[in-house]
């Protein structure tokens, strides 16, 4: 039987297969996507892609594309994205998730809204016939973080900080603050979001609702392909 991260590979390989050349790709973060990306570049090596232009959503992805022998782009400069390829943190059988344990939700939703098609790989312990079993991370501005935890604990969604490892709130690449909610399982997501679209000092949120295409899931045996329907 194969191991997990053989498993994760297999679907990393598949979610290359993909990618097109003279196309403009994103990239996104996470344990199979680091698989991706290597797998990417060996294909690069062998035969290039030739690739428009490519963005990523994190600095960690950004270093390893770079060693593969990418050139990393902003996603101001590129018009749109053909194909992102990306993890998600949970994801449930409507082909909606959360994102954002990373803390680059932002980053990671404008890459996915600008993007043609959204392709998710990820492995089993993260597919949920409910959303919830993680931490819903939103994404708030510092002039009124404290309305906006106060609000979110009248609502009861169990508000807390995300903290760094000497305690200090963790900040954002723009500067904000993280307050994960931790109400599991979420109380009607297409709810939750509009709520929190229309909440002011809120930046984004960690709902990403029918914005992904396909999800590749690695499991104990095999490789399971989900389209939207």
């Amino acid at each position: 039987m194969a191991t997990q991260d053989e498993l994760k590979k297999q679907a990393a390989a598949q979610a290359v297969a993909m990618v097109q050349p003279n196309t403009v790709l994103g990239v996104g973060t996470g344990s199979t996507v680091a698989f991706f990306i290597d797998l990417l570049g060996q294909r690069n090596r062998q035969t290039p892609l030739n690739l428009k232009a490519l963005v990523t959503t994190s600095s960690r992805s950004k270093q390893q594309l770079e060693a593969n022998g990418f050139t990393v782009s902003e996603l101001a400069e590129v018009a749109q994205v053909d194909l992102c390829i990306d993890g998600a943190d949970r994801v449930d059988h409507q082909l909606d998730g959360i994102k954002g344990g990373g803390g680059a939700l932002t980053l990671e939703k404008n890459v996915a809204i600008n993007a043609k098609h959204n392709v998710w790989i990820v492995d089993q312990s993260k597919v949920v016939d409910r959303l919830g079993g993680f931490p819903l991370p939103v994404e708030v501005l510092p002039v009124s973080c404290e309305q906006n935890f106060r609000r979110f604990d009248r609502q009861g969604l169990q508000p807390a900080y995300r903290l760094k490892a000497d305690g200090s709130r963790y900040v954002t690449h723009y500067g904000n603050y993280i307050i994960d909610l931790h109400v599991d399982p979420l109380p009607i997501p297409a709810g939750l979001a509009a709520m929190l679209d229309s909440t002011v000092g809120v930046v984004e949120h960690g709902l990403f609702l029918g914005m992904t295409d396909e999800v590749l899931i690695a499991t104990e045996s095999k490789i399971e392909h989900w389209t939207r329907k």
